[in-house]
């Protein structure tokens, strides 16, 4: 696929994806002979990686690290498993920082619903007696 094609594939910018490449995010991608980019399935599915990562907030510096460890075959591992672990408790660390902040979003609105809820009442009240007086039906 050409880089316009994968741009549009997956919402990206030919920008972020020449980007991704040259900060070590995605390994090298294949060029023809004429130098232009072909993405294939390889390049592909670690744009998909990346964009996942990218997309929770990981580190650049972590993925480029993952994916330079990656392209040095299987005694990296360990290492490889570190940093996926490393990520996701920060990712963790995150999540319960705003799940607490979503509760805390909800209580407000909450406190700002039950101050409201008897006002608009009030109000509402107010303007069928109003209309009540000046002669005319509610509703109308």
């Amino acid at each position: 696929m050409t880089i316009a094609e994968v741009s549009r594939k997956y919402g990206l910018t030919a920008d972020t994806l020449r980007y991704y490449e040259r900060a070590g995010l995605i390994p090298p991608v294949p060029r023809n002979a004429n130098g232009i980019r072909v993405y294939d399935e390889e390049s592909c599915k670690w744009i998909e990686f990346v964009k996942c990562m990218r997309g929770a907030g990981l580190a650049v510096d972590a993925l480029a690290e993952y994916v330079a460890l990656c392209q040095q075959g299987d005694r990296t591992r360990p290492r490889r498993l570190d940093i996926l672990h490393e990520q996701r408790d920060r990712l963790w660390q995150r999540v319960q920082a705003m799940e607490a902040t979503l509760d805390r979003l909800d209580r407000k609105i909450n406190a700002y619903s039950d101050c409201l809820e008897p006002a608009e009442r009030r109000l509402y009240q107010m303007e069928e007696e109003k209309r009540m007086r000046e002669g005319c039906q509610p509703g109308a």
